[in-house]
């Protein structure tokens, strides 16, 4: 497979890369590391990477701006379905690959690459950089690093496998680059975002069955003068709760018009929750955008619903064991 979208984009002059909405590190990580690497591979290429970008991200790299093009070849990252694409029509593409870890629920491409048992979409550029003739040079090599970092969570999740581990550790020996300094850039935060983490330890709701949500409105981001992107990279802070099964974040953002909605579990499949509002992402790990606070409850309810349904099924097989 691999030599197959290698084929696909020597085949093209001119190539598009995009991702989800609502953009994380491993989404822009692997978008501008194909997009340094396939540069860097044939020069004489016009190559972009387009989407709708965020500050707190722009140590990773920037975007650039989309152009008119034709008999271009699209290549979507990290990016499970048509609707959350960000920032282009797949009818103006002469040609569609996908490349993408999430669970598989609609075709999106020519070519279609998906493994949903990877840590991240950088793990799977990092196996592809490595079968083909795509090169790679120090700052690729960090950008596929910090995204791989963190939508593994500082490689915690069951996703980091010993192939995980052996990429990185050649990459590492091909390419080195400052450990230290990526996770600075990652994880060093100003003072605000200290204390509003506190303000969402403090207000957290917890239900009998172990959801623990809180509802974040537009006077509280402006109340601790934070980015109404900072909850939801907040969320997996709060993985290590005993009483907790489900951590939900309900974040109003009055620029955009939503209401952002991040969802993690220990133990329950919460997906399917987020997939049947519009929504996706994987089995532990998905999000939800919706207009309305009512909305918002109803999936907390059902989520709900889901973890008391998993608590039930443990004590089944506790019982079973006994």
């Amino acid at each position: 497979m691999f030599k197959k979208i290698f084929r696909e984009i020597k085949k093209y002059d001119t190539i598009v890369i995009v991702r989800h909405i609502g953009v994380d590190p491993d989404a822009l990580s692997s978008q501008l590391a194909l997009r340094d690497s396939i540069r860097l591979t044939f020069p004489e290429k016009k190559v972009l990477a387009v989407g709708t970008g965020t500050s707190r991200f722009s140590f990773i790299g920037r975007l650039d701006k989309m152009e008119a093009v034709s008999n271009a070849l699209l290549i979507i990252l990290d990016t499970p379905d048509k609707k959350r694409v960000d920032g282009v029509r797949l009818e103006d593409f002469a040609s569609v690959i996908k490349i993408d870890h999430h669970p598989f629920i609609e075709p999106l491409g020519n070519i279609e690459y998906v493994v949903d048992t990877a840590s991240s979409t950088c793990e799977i550029i990092m196996d592809l950089i490595l079968n083909t003739k795509l090169l790679c040079n120090q700052n690729i090599a960090r950008m596929l690093y910090a995204g791989l970092v963190s939508d593994s969570n500082r490689f915690m999740f069951e996703s980091s496998t010993s192939k995980t581990f052996a990429l990185v550790s050649k990459f590492l020996e091909m390419y080195p680059f400052s450990i230290k300094e990526v996770y600075e850039q990652m994880y060093l935060r100003p003072l605000s975002e200290v204390r509003f983490e506190g303000y969402l330890a403090q207000n957290m709701t917890v239900t009998d069955h172990g959801v623990s949500y809180i509802i974040i409105t537009d006077d509280i981001i402006n109340k601790y003068k934070v980015d109404t992107a900072a909850a939801g990279n907040m969320i997996n802070n709060f993985n290590f709760i005993s009483e907790v099964l489900v951590w939900v974040t309900v974040t109003e953002d009055i620029k955009n018009e939503n209401i952002r909605i991040s969802i993690r579990s220990r133990g329950p499949a919460i997906n399917k929750v987020a997939e049947a509002h519009h929504g996706g992402g994987h089995k532990y790990a998905s999000g939800v955008k919706t207009t309305t606070f009512e909305e918002a409850q109803f999936i907390i309810r059902e989520l709900d619903a889901v973890s008391r349904e998993y608590i039930e099924s443990m004590e089944e097989v506790s019982d079973d064991g006994n």
